[in-house]
């Protein structure tokens, strides 16, 4: 038993929306349903596993357009984010608006996500930490079993989260990056928002916004 993944690349920004499921129970979860439903279903559909709930990272449109349509139309509970990103939730329609995306609305998630909580998808537990500063409640789950994390635009390869939109802080990003995913085993595979995946271990070592300053 372990949870398997697949991504596809979302919107007109290329956002790595995540279908994860339980191998034992093919019970799955949409990880930041930014759009394009009709592909995101169809990848349901694919792999023959059954869609129970919607996750969601933070709430920026390209991460949480599409959330609001599909757990209405399949009656769908949303976990996630953190209660700091109401913000960004009462604004999807002015987003989708302002980024030229098909029309969104806002979405009541049914469990907002803290520090220490844990989702379940099927018999898998991912664990969930609160990692503000690209967003003031973004959140990211990780699988310890699979060895595999989904941070949305905390980190990723290279680079990390733009801090230039409202209620963002470069510094707080940089201090829940060092203090929520370093903890993290090197060879834990992360999925980011956007373009490939890399490792904890080498953003540690090589990442030019974070890595660790070692003599």
């Amino acid at each position: 038993m372990t949870l398997r993944f697949r991504i596809l690349p979302v919107t007109a920004f290329e956002q790595n929306c995540s279908l994860i499921w339980c191998d034992k129970t093919r019970e799955a979860a949409l990880v930041d349903a930014g759009g394009d439903i009709d592909k995101l279903l169809a990848l349901v559909e694919a792999e023959g596993v059954t869609l129970t709930k919607l996750l969601v990272t933070h709430a920026h449109i390209d991460h949480a357009g599409a959330v609001a349509e599909l757990a209405e139309r399949l009656q769908l509970p949303v976990e996630g984010p953190h209660t700091g990103d109401q913000f960004w939730i009462d604004r999807l329609a002015d987003q989708s608006r302002m980024f030229r995306f098909p029309d969104s609305r806002p979405f009541q998630p049914t469990r907002w996500l803290d520090q220490g909580h844990e989702v379940n998808v099927g018999a898998e537990t991912l664990s969930v930490r609160h990692c503000p500063g690209h967003t003031p409640g973004h959140v990211v789950f990780i699988s310890e079993s699979a060895g595999v994390s989904f941070v949305g635009d905390v980190l990723f390869a290279g680079s990390i989260g733009r801090t230039d939109f409202p209620l963002g802080d470069h510094q707080t990003l940089i201090d829940a990056i060092r203090r929520e995913l370093w903890s993290l085993p090197d060879a834990m595979r992360f999925v980011p928002g956007h373009g490939p995946m890399s490792t904890i271990g080498q953003e540690r070592r090589h990442n030019p916004f974070v890595a660790d300053r070692r003599g």
